[in-house]
C-alpha cells in the first residue's frame, strides 16, 4: 500500500485506498497553514475564482446546498454570502481542514465524508460546488456519478479545478508553476515541500477539461459547459441533472 499520494490516475486505479488515506493525512497536516499558503502562492487571484465560480450557481431548485471537498470552507462562505436562507453543508474528508475553516462559515453543517461515497440521501441537494478537490479523489467518476445521485432534479454542480493544461502557453506555465513555485512556497509556508509537490503533479496526471467535461455527462449530466480562467490555469465546468 503506498504512503504518498498518487498523482497519474491511471497508476491511482492500483491503489485507490491507499492514495485516498494518504491524501487525507496530507491535507490533514497542510492544514494549519493552508489558506496562508493559498494567498501567498496565487496572490489573491483563488478568492477571484472562488467568486467566479458561486456566480454559477443560478436557476436552482429549492433546497440545500452542498460544498463538497469543502477544505477550509472558502466556498462554504461564499454560498452562506450569496444563500443565507437555505441550509448549507460543507463536507470534506480531512477533519483538520473543516475544523481550520469552521469560523468562516459557522452556521454550515460540517461533515466528514468521501465524496465518491457521499453520507447523504439521493435527490438531497439543489445545488453543490467543488472546488480543487475532483482530481484528488480516488475515483474521479464514482465521485461525479454520486454527485448526479445526491443532487435534485434540476440541481446544478459547479466544478472549478486545474486541469492537465490543453493549450501550449497553460502548459508551460503549469510546468514552471509546478517546478518552482508550488514545491518550493508551500514547502517554506507548510514544512510539508512533499505535499506541494504532489499537488502540482497532480495537474499534470489529471483530466483535460473537456474530458472532464464528458465524464459529467456520462455520469447522467445535462447542459454541461466549461470555460477557461486566467489562459487556462484553472477552469470552471458546470453541469445540471
Amino acid at each position: 500500500m503506498t504512503t504518498k499520494p498518487i498523482s497519474d490516475l491511471d497508476q491511482r486505479k492500483q491503489d485507490e485506498h491507499g492514495h485516498e488515506e494518504a491524501v487525507r493525512g496530507m491535507f490533514d497536516r497542510i492544514a494549519p497553514t493552508y489558506d496562508r499558503a493559498n494567498r501567498v502562492m496565487s496572490m489573491g487571484i483563488d478568492t477571484l475564482w472562488r467568486k467566479r465560480a458561486i456566480a454559477q450557481l443560478v436557476d436552482l431548485p429549492e433546497g440545500a446546498l452542498l460544498d463538497s471537498c469543502a477544505g477550509t470552507l472558502d466556498l462554504t462562505a461564499l454560498l452562506a454570502k450569496k444563500f443565507p436562507e437555505r441550509r448549507l453543508v460543507a463536507m470534506d474528508f480531512a477533519g483538520e481542514m473543516l475544523e481550520h475553516g469552521k469560523e468562516k462559515a459557522p452556521t454550515a453543517e460540517r461533515v466528514l465524508g468521501d465524496a465518491t461515497k457521499m453520507p447523504f440521501g439521493d435527490d438531497e441537494f439543489a445545488g453543490s460546488i467543488c472546488g480543487f478537490g475532483m482530481r484528488n479523489l480516488g475515483d474521479t467518476e464514482r465521485g461525479t456519478r454520486d454527485m448526479f445521485r445526491v443532487l435534485k432534479p434540476g440541481g446544478v454542480f459547479v466544478t472549478l479545478e486545474f486541469f492537465r493544461p490543453a493549450s501550449r502557453s497553460s502548459r508551460i506555465f503549469h510546468a514552471a508553476y509546478a517546478r518552482a513555485v508550488l514545491p518550493t512556497a508551500g514547502g517554506l509556508l507548510s514544512g510539508e515541500k512533499s505535499a506541494y509537490a504532489y499537488l502540482a503533479a497532480s495537474m499534470k496526471g489529471f483530466l483535460l477539461r473537456t474530458e472532464y467535461e464528458a465524464l459529467l455527462e456520462r455520469s447522467g449530466f445535462k447542459n454541461v459547459r466549461g470555460f477557461d480562467l486566467l489562459f487556462g490555469i484553472a477552469s470552471i465546468v458546470v453541469g445540471t441533472r
